[in-house]
């Protein structure tokens, strides 16, 4: 199929090694940080922060998070351009989301007037709070919406990328838990140019289960 979209999702792979002397302009980084912000998200609650590690310290930060284990990831942290923390409120409440209405107000979305009535969605919050007033199963699940929309932007922009469930969670949250201020950060994104010899599997053809085995159209 010929069409730019496909060609760029043909293109991306999960880089496995970065060329280090390669960094991403800061023209396509503004891009990158605009299309973050406007990913989508139920309710448009955006419960998310995204963590940009770049200088010096953030990654000697980042790398120490690694002594433990996915010791394979850790080179990462010093030969992309970036890393990026996707972190989540788990304790999602109404004063959270008044501050998702009240930019609604702002950018004229919902009248002023209407700033009550537009509370009523908040329900679908309320239906993923246990009693502990736990949301994190329904504002993680927002995050990745945050980041299948990340994928796809550093792609059409052909900035490689690499996502990174494997991290030490409980240690990437302690060494940055001034910066996540209470969200909590299951995943990390590498972001950066591929080495053009070390990367073997930008060298290796996409594969993808048959569209026939996984569309049912009805």
């Amino acid at each position: 199929m010929a069409h730019p979209i496909i060609e760029s999702l043909l293109w991306r792979h999960a880089t496995k090694k970065y060329d280090a002397s390669k960094k991403i302009p800061q023209e396509d980084l503004d891009v990158l940080f605009e299309a973050m912000r406007l990913s989508a998200s139920s309710i448009n609650s955006q419960p998310w922060k995204f963590v940009v590690i770049e200088s010096a310290e953030a990654r000697e930060r980042m790398s120490k998070t690694f002594s433990q284990k996915y010791q394979n990831n850790l080179p990462h942290v010093f030969d992309s351009s970036q890393i990026i923390l996707f972190a989540y409120n788990p304790r999602y409440t109404r004063d959270d989301y008044a501050k998702v209405v009240d930019k609604s107000i702002e950018d004229k979305r919902v009248k002023p007037e209407d700033r009550e009535a537009a509370f009523g969605v908040f329900m679908y919050a309320e239906l993923n709070t246990d009693e502990t007033g736990n949301t994190g199963s329904w504002t993680k699940a927002q995050t990745y919406l945050a980041l299948g929309n990340t994928l796809h932007t550093l792609a059409r922009l052909k900035i490689d990328s690499t996502p990174m469930e494997g991290i030490d969670t409980d240690l990437v949250n302690k060494a940055f838990k001034k910066e996540l201020a209470g969200y909590q950060c299951d995943v990390a994104l590498a972001i950066g140019y591929c080495h053009p010899e070390e990367d073997f599997n930008s060298k290796l053809p996409k594969s993808r289960l048959r569209l026939n085995d996984i569309l049912v159209r009805i």
